[in-house]
């Protein structure tokens, strides 16, 4: 026989004496050890589960995004691991520290909810108490009768029974260890508070005690976020009567109009829906939408004469007539005195002065701006103007080095000044950093006026309409300019993003024809078209404005039917904003009586009439 073959067989001989011999009397150390393994492999395994479970729990906490889900989340989740019947989650109030404020209870069966608010400074020794105090796990046995027990309602009373039931007064930390609740844990006797559920327990409030930290800080900042959003908003209000209430009005009318079409069941908004995100960002954004108006200068939005800035420059117009009307007396006593006619002369004065108390009143009314001023009274101002007066001090003294930079060289008086004019001094250039012109980084698409001011006198007493100057008028609309500027630089998170085109949409049109980035309709969000009617509805009805009455309903209403027609507005929305009765809530909570009227609203949803043919 072969070597390699006898070696096997050597071998198997062996292990057959080896079992021959093999000491049976030791068979029962062999199976104790197989169960210890055995019981070692249950633990294992156990061990595997509640580490599984653990961090099962702690990922649906850390995904938990509203703060009274995620307190009922950690109690549901605290009493499944601890086999308690009953609990409450307490948070320390932030205002009284010496106060418990239940956020959350159970109990089991559907018993009746344990809801106590406590005062620790009542309870000291009891074991909420002593667990805060030490920051270490507090247990206690409470009779059935106990005036502690009674202390959390009757919601423990079947729990309890009559052998009273356990108190597991876990504390909860956050980062910094300080304490800023507890749990309170009611255990029965059909359960027991082992150390290996107390440590479970233990750790899970830890993990628990962050996510609400976390939430509580995120609560805290959103709080503060509000307050400065509102803050702003309330000061561009406080900036100007003629604006007094609208950034708190526009916000209200348009979410009510976001309501209405997520109610909608037929017709376009059928499927609208918004997402707790999407309601967030309209929220800020209709607070937001007017924040530009920080950089518009009072005396623009407030401007109520055409010659008005940090004053009416008409006093000094008047001034100037005044000048002239003394030189009409001047040159009647110079004629006497060289020998003139007296009562020729005295004529010759009066008619003078009449006829310059009647330009001045003419002037004068082309200040005010309450009516469209025509060509051939621009004519006249032209004509008038053209008068001269006589300066003879100089007028670059006393005045700021900017100023005299725009008068240019000095004439030494005496000079003969117009009595209306447009001199350098009165143009503003812009500065570089102002100028939005083609190719800028936002987009706009804007008619830039080549001056950032035009004062000229004549300039601004010929506008034909109202008593702003394009100037002004490009300034008063560059607000929303500068809120898509301000709002773009700001580090909205991603769920935010959407908030400087809703809030900078409102002055565009369905027709492409607003501002500032003319976009149509199919390039405007859904909010944003809704804040535009809810600006344009709001200030037609506003009775807050001292240079108009607010409008009724009926009248507001048809306005805004043009601008539909016209391609102003959103005819879909629009006619939501009428058949939900979006309108009449607004005015029955914000207009005065008198200004609700009745409303035609059938004869509102009417297409306009075609244009004629040929």
């Amino acid at each position: 026989m072969s070597r390699r073959v006898s070696r096997p067989l050597a071998e198997l001989a062996e292990r057959t004496r080896a079992i021959h011999t093999f000491d049976f009397s030791q068979s029962a150390r062999v199976r104790s050890r197989v169960r210890e393994i055995d019981d070692l492999g249950q633990a294992l395994e156990s061990m595997q589960g509640t580490i599984r479970n653990f961090l099962n729990i702690g990922l649906a906490l850390v995904r938990e995004r509203d703060v009274e889900s995620l307190y009922a989340r950690v109690l549901q989740e605290t009493l499944d691991a601890s086999q308690a019947g009953a609990g409450v989650l307490y948070l320390l109030d932030e205002s009284a520290a010496h106060q418990l404020l239940p956020v959350g209870s159970r109990v089991a069966g559907g018993g009746q909810p344990i809801l106590p608010c406590l005062l620790l400074e009542q309870y000291p020794d009891a074991a909420l108490a002593r667990a805060l105090a030490s920051g270490e796990t507090s247990i206690e046995r409470l009779a059935a009768a106990s005036p502690a027990l009674a202390s959390f309602g009757p919601g423990l009373t079947a729990l309890a029974g009559t052998d009273g039931v356990t108190l597991v007064a876990v504390p909860l930390k956050n980062r910094d260890g300080r304490a800023i609740g507890a749990l309170a844990l009611f255990v029965g006797e059909a359960a027991s508070a082992s150390h290996e559920r107390i440590a479970f327990v233990e750790a899970l409030s830890g993990l628990a005690a962050a996510m609400i930290d976390n939430q509580r800080l995120l609560a805290g900042q959103k709080g503060l976020l509000e307050a400065f959003i509102k803050l702003v908003a309330g000061a561009i209000d406080a900036k100007s009567p003629y604006t007094g209430g609208h950034c708190q009005r526009v916000p209200e009318l348009t979410k009510m109009l976001a309501r209405a079409a997520c109610d909608a069941n037929s017709g376009p908004f059928a499927d609208f829906r918004l997402s707790g995100d999407e309601w967030e960002a309209i929220h800020i954004a209709a607070w937001l939408h007017d924040c530009g108006k920080v950089t518009t200068p009072e005396y623009v939005v407030d401007k109520a004469t055409k010659l008005e800035t940090l004053h009416d420059r008409i006093h000094e117009v008047r001034m100037r007539f005044e000048v002239l009307k003394r030189d009409a007396d001047i040159d009647y006593w110079r004629g006497v005195a060289e020998g003139g006619e007296a009562m020729l002369l005295a004529a010759a004065c009066d008619a003078r002065k009449r006829e310059l108390n009647d330009e001045f009143a003419f002037v004068a009314a082309c200040n005010i701006g309450g009516e469209y001023l025509s060509p051939d009274k621009i004519e006249r101002l032209q004509q008038i103007g053209a008068r001269h007066w006589t300066r003879t001090l100089d007028d670059t003294l006393g005045i700021s080095q900017d100023e005299a930079r725009r008068k240019g060289a000095r004439i030494p008086p005496p000079v003969a000044e117009a009595l209306l004019a447009d001199k350098p001094e009165h143009l503003f250039v812009r500065k570089e950093a102002e100028v939005h012109g083609e190719g800028n980084p936002w987009g706009f698409r804007l008619e830039i006026p080549e001056y950032k001011y035009n004062r000229g006198e004549l300039h601004n007493l010929s506008v034909s309409r109202g008593t702003l100057t394009p100037e002004e008028r490009y300034k008063i609309n560059e607000h929303i300019v500068q809120t898509i500027i301000m709002l773009s630089q700001l580090p909205f998170p991603p769920h935010l993003k959407q908030v400087p085109e809703i809030a900078g949409g409102h002055h565009e049109k369905m027709d492409g024809t607003g501002y500032p980035l003319r976009l149509n309709g199919g390039q405007m969000s859904v909010p944003a078209r809704m804040m535009a009617i809810a600006d344009i509805f709001e200030a037609l009805t506003a009775v807050d404005r001292p240079y108009k009455e607010g409008k009724t309903l009926s009248a507001a209403l048809a306005l805004m039917r043009g601008m539909r027609d016209g391609g102003h507005i959103d005819p879909d929305l629009f006619a939501l904003f009428l058949t939900s009765g979006v309108y009449r809530r607004y005015a029955e909570r914000y207009l005065r009586p008198e200004q609700i009227d009745e409303v035609d609203v059938a004869r509102l949803l009417e297409p306009a009439p075609a244009p004629p043919q040929g």
